[in-house]
């Protein structure tokens, strides 16, 4: 702990949730260390009102690492979890806290065997934040996060507290994950057309996004969320409300020509679904053109 009695932190990439955070952090006092694959100077959030500058370096050699940290941001998508590895192992000891922000429903069975036995914890990232192309991060909402409650969460909790960045504690953490997976799912399309969320307006893609959302809806029950009825149709009716050039990071990642999370965006759909033997008819055909988008070949 620092003498301020908050933990050290240190926060492993520096993209577009990475640097929200780690601005939070440097906004209140409590600026991270910063890990990545490239060295920067600074980071830089842009927002409604203004702009937080965090200074650097960026680091980016894990072997020079000999302090461990009490709590440790991973912030990398699923697809970079093997480059991240070494950070995680540099950095953690067992009396550390590994908090992941990333898509998805497995992040501690992702990221145990790298973490030294520190406990790790998922969480579910609410906020909209995008990469621009001076390297900047565009804050698009209230930065928000959503941990289970454990007493491991505590310590995210406090080194975020009186931040611009809010902690909530969820008992039924596993239905708030699932929910934002189906939402996360359903933003798949927006890759396989090209287009942002004004295509939502569309009444075909309202239907298709709705029996989608149904889908995933079945087998996020089979796998334990207490979900209604209704959430199909609040997700879509979300799309419907953001501004129609609101895109996401799988679009961003394709139009950038980058390998695509979509194995634990909508891959997960179809394996939990064949776990239970749920028939998944609509992901059986989004998820191999999702992989083919995203790893090749041609």
């Amino acid at each position: 702990m620092t003498k301020s009695g908050y933990p050290t932190v240190a926060l492993v990439g520096p993209g577009a949730i990475g640097t929200t955070v780690a601005a939070a952090l440097h906004e209140a006092g409590r600026t991270p260390a910063i890990c990545g694959r490239s060295a920067r100077e600074q980071l830089k959030l842009r927002f409604d009102g203004g702009e937080i500058v965090v200074p650097g370096p960026v680091l980016t050699d894990p072997q020079a690492v000999t302090e461990k940290f009490d709590l440790v941001f991973v912030a990398v998508k699923s697809t970079q979890v093997a480059s991240a590895a070494p950070w995680v192992s540099a950095l953690c000891d067992a009396n550390t806290v590994v908090c992941v922000l990333q898509n998805g429903v497995e992040q501690i069975a992702t990221f145990a065997p790298y973490a030294a036995g520190a406990a790790v914890v998922p969480s579910v990232v609410w906020f909209p934040a995008q990469r621009e192309s001076d390297s900047s991060v565009w804050l698009r909402g209230e930065p928000r996060l959503t941990v289970p409650d454990t007493p491991a969460s505590n310590v995210v909790a406090l080194a975020l507290r009186g931040t611009r960045c809010s902690v909530e504690v969820a008992e039924d953490f596993i239905s708030l994950a699932w929910r934002k997976l189906l939402q996360n799912a359903v933003a798949g399309l927006m890759v396989l057309t090209g287009r942002r969320a004004g295509m939502f307006s569309r009444s075909d893609i309202t239907e298709l996004a709705l029996a989608y959302l149904r889908e995933c809806l079945e087998v996020a029950r089979a796998a334990g969320a207490k979900l209604g009825d209704n959430v199909p149709r609040e997700i879509v009716d979300g799309f419907h409300r953001y501004p129609p050039d609101l895109g996401s990071s799988i679009l961003a990642d394709r139009v950038a020509n980058r390998p695509l999370e979509w194995d634990c965006r909508n891959g997960v759909v179809q394996r939990y679904g064949r776990l239970h033997r749920i028939p998944t008819p609509i992901s059986d055909l989004v998820v191999p053109l999702l992989a083919a988008a995203s790893d090749g070949p041609g």
